[in-house]
């Protein structure tokens, strides 16, 4: 990035909860990250799945392969994700928590339903932030969308991605609110969005509201999220956790830490800022 202003960049993603970052990635950090996404593409883990698959198109994930960090250490101790992560939290720490990938492809795909990474995470704080990145240009109609700020105020239960119902919760027994219904009233929000091309990056919280805008035909898309946490990030123990989520590599934080308990405290998450700690402590997971 060209003369970026780091504090003003801080000080927006503590407030808004996102951030967009042009040019954030030079040539080689995408050379890098397009490794790592064709990896997963090719080494499909317990979290790979197809959502809506009754349904035109193709919308694909795949997300923390216990497989994966060997494959994604270059990635993340040679291109500047990990710096960059460290310079909008203002820390010098910052540990690898999981990647995800995404494909959208073939004829018009529906939106991602709204909603928050968090409640389906074992891990909360201030420092921890998702880094989406593009593999190709996607117009600001077809982009991710926030709802600024939203990671300061309720922590609404998870959506199913029942595609009857966005708001559909994941765990029963109202343990957490259930998510508004966005679209039914999008100007009651203050929704944010940005054309984003190869090399620029959108960082953000995963306690922010987002949901995906549809796809239409002939405009695939493929992208790469990484997730990061600091040294505040915490253990907690979501509802019904163990038993909604397959065998993730998060998913079996519980097995180390007690609610409360650092994050950083499990071996099986590298640090990668100082680099000189990069990948200490994974054998013993």
């Amino acid at each position: 990035m060209p003369n970026p202003d780091w504090q003003t960049l801080r000080e927006a993603f503590r407030r808004d909860g996102v951030v967009f970052l042009k040019d954030a990635l030079d040539a080689d950090d995408m050379r890098l990250c397009r490794a790592a996404f064709d990896w997963t593409r090719t080494h499909p883990g317990p979290g790979a799945s197809e959502f809506y698959a009754d349904q035109p198109g193709k919308l694909y994930q795949d997300l923390a392969n216990p497989g994966a960090l060997p494959a994604y250490r270059p990635v993340l101790t040679e291109s500047s994700t990990a710096d960059i992560v460290g310079r909008l939290w203002g820390a010098d720490e910052v540990w690898f928590f999981y990647e995800q990938i995404f494909l959208r492809e073939g004829a018009a795909v529906r939106r991602t339903p709204w909603h928050q990474d968090a409640p389906y995470l074992p891990i909360e704080g201030e420092t921890l932030a998702v880094m989406w990145i593009t593999f190709e240009p996607v117009a600001r109609d077809d982009a991710l969308e926030f709802i600024p700020g939203s990671h300061r105020g309720t922590l609404y239960n998870g959506s199913a991605f029942d595609p009857a119902d966005d708001t559909r919760p994941i765990y029963p027994g109202g343990v957490l609110p259930t998510l508004p219904d966005i679209e039914a009233d999008r100007a009651a929000w203050p929704i944010v969005s940005w054309a984003v091309e190869p090399g620029d990056v959108i960082v953000f919280h995963p306690g922010v509201l987002h949901g995906g805008s549809a796809t239409r035909a002939g405009r695939d898309r493929h992208t790469l999220s990484l997730r990061f946490f600091g040294a505040d990030a915490r253990f907690v123990a979501r509802p019904s956790f163990a038993q909604n989520m397959p065998d993730y590599s998060f998913a079996r934080a519980g097995q180390r830490l007690k609610p409360g308990e650092p994050f950083r405290n499990h071996p099986a998450y590298p640090k990668l800022r100082p680099l000189a700690e990069a990948y200490r402590g994974i054998a013993a997971e």
